[in-house]
């Protein structure tokens, strides 16, 4: 670590400390030419994939975005916040520990589609209706039926 004050590059840490949330390491450290401490802070820089939509052009994976869709599609449906919540966590997480730089909306469509069919089977068809663009009535009522064929976690 450069030091800030006078940019030799030989620094000690004096201390380290775990910060409460456990998200943070604080160190003290104290440059080994002019004497002077200073503080920095170390944290997990975690990186979600990019975005690849169908029109080839990609984007910054927007977790507000991802609860927005599924909020929309829980409207007036009696979910519990912390379930919706937990459920976000889900993807999240599965989309960090995949370790892939990329996913395509159809990919990222699928997994909110699980997420919803474990919450709330009428969001889950209002979602699919959208995300697979549904031309007649035909396709809802496979689209039902393949999920009666599915067992849910809730009746």
């Amino acid at each position: 670590m450069k030091c800030p004050f006078c940019s030799f590059e030989d620094t000690q840490v004096v201390d380290s400390r775990v910060s409460e949330d456990g998200g943070t390491i604080r160190r003290r450290r104290r440059c080994a030419k002019c004497e002077r401490r200073f503080t920095t802070y170390e944290r997990a820089d975690l990186m979600m994939p990019t975005v690849v939509k169908r029109s080839g052009s990609r984007m910054e994976f927007d977790i507000d975005r991802l609860r927005a869709s599924m909020d929309l599609a829980l409207r007036k449906r009696s979910v519990p916040a912390p379930e919706v919540d937990a459920a976000v966590a889900c993807i999240t997480e599965g989309l960090l520990v995949s370790g892939d730089r990329e996913i395509n909306t159809e990919q990222l469509g699928e997994l909110v589609m699980e997420q919803l069919k474990k919450l709330d089977q009428v969001a889950y068809v209002r979602f699919a209706s959208v995300y697979k663009s549904f031309n007649d009535i035909g396709e809802f009522v496979e689209a039902i039926n393949a999920m009666q064929d599915t067992p849910a976690s809730k009746p």
